[in-house]
């Protein structure tokens, strides 16, 4: 009898033990959400799920890849052009207590980026890099940290289980400009860079106040900025929407492993598997972002516009800085005396 009782006891152990264990694969998979703006869509990297968007979400996204490599079910809700009201207006819904894993790169928009770098790949007569660049900067001082502690109390009230991992924003140029359509000055692109690297630490301050993790890319990105000899940046592209974002490698050799280690406990190497489980994926992901479509048509697309030297606009300002627009070399001329110009006003502030 002490024998059955006890083989009975054995057995029960056993079968527990067996259902507990074909549990948890279920919850080891994780429920990851994807959230914020081109930055995290895969903006740059020329390949795009079919979602009925203009979200431009690739499976060469870092979240995609993460979700790829540690078998993660991703909900793919980051769109480019998203500022922090579109994050909370269009996004946060995919949150919910079962949520396991949360990422989010969102402010770029709202500072207005993607003007700035329009204004300031113009010529420097033609331009006001420098009025641009403060405009931007006060938005990141005074308005975007208040914006930011909001949307992740939000973010937290939402998915209150969740490993939230906040992602910053890497230093577009490294002092040279070798696009042949674009007139960066060192001067501006050292501002331009000060500008995100002000940016990232509004983020990482709003992200620590609320216990969220802060990824900041800059030191990994250094040596693959644009015109760098292994660039992970576009410069000025073909189409123009991929221009400044990261591109495939930027994502598979940058974000991705910076990302994973503090949203999974480990770290990650893209390898050739993760890349073909990523591109399969193209048809899940596309049909399941299909359902948020008519969401995601309200998120204004970003707008990088190329240097157009027949505009009007700046063909009155060669005309008042005696710049011959059919001269390369009265062009360049005179953008580096302005350049100059415009460096040593700011240099005396």
């Amino acid at each position: 009898m002490a024998m059955t009782r006890t083989f009975g006891a054995i057995t029960a152990l056993v079968a527990g033990t067996a259902l507990t264990l074909s549990a948890a694969p279920a919850n080891a998979a994780g429920s990851y959400v994807a959230l914020g703006d081109s930055y995290s869509s895969g903006t740059g990297t020329r390949t795009y799920i079919n979602d009925g968007t203009s979200c431009q979400r690739s499976v060469y996204a870092y979240p995609s890849l993460v979700s790829a490599s540690k078998g993660l079910t991703l909900n793919f809700r980051a769109c480019s052009g998203a500022t922090v009201a579109d994050v909370t207006s269009t996004q946060l819904s995919a949150l919910s207590a079962s949520t396991t894993q949360v990422s989010i790169s969102v402010g770029g928009n709202d500072a207005g980026f993607a003007d700035v770098l329009t204004e300031c790949a113009q010529p420097g007569w033609a331009s006001d890099c420098n009025g641009a660049i403060d405009g931007a900067q006060s938005i990141i001082n005074g308005t975007i940290p208040s914006r930011l502690a909001t949307l992740y109390s939000s973010i937290r009230s939402k998915a209150p289980n969740a490993k939230v991992v906040v992602v910053g924003y890497p230093r577009i140029f490294m002092g040279e400009d070798c696009n042949a359509f674009t007139w960066f000055s060192p001067a501006e692109e050292s501002r331009l860079n000060s500008t995100a690297d002000l940016l990232n630490s509004k983020i990482s301050s709003a992200a620590s106040a609320r216990g969220f993790s802060f990824v900041n890319p800059t030191s990994r990105f250094t040596g693959h900025a644009v015109c760098d000899s292994v660039e992970w940046l576009n410069g000025l592209s073909n189409p123009i929407s991929d221009s400044y974002h990261p591109n495939v490698a930027g994502h598979r050799d940058g974000y991705a492993p910076l990302v994973s280690t503090p949203l999974t406990g480990s770290g990650l190497k893209v390898s050739a598997a993760d890349l073909r489980t990523a591109r399969a994926s193209s048809s899940h992901l596309a049909d399941q972002q299909r359902r948020y479509a008519a969401a995601d048509s309200t998120i204004a697309p970003e707008v990088v516009r190329i240097p157009d030297l027949g505009s009007p606009a700046i063909r009155a300002a060669a005309q008042r800085a005696g710049v011959d627009l059919s001269s390369r070399a009265s062009i360049d001329a005179a953008d580096r005396a302005w350049s100059a110009r415009q460096a040593k006003a700011f240099a005396a502030r």
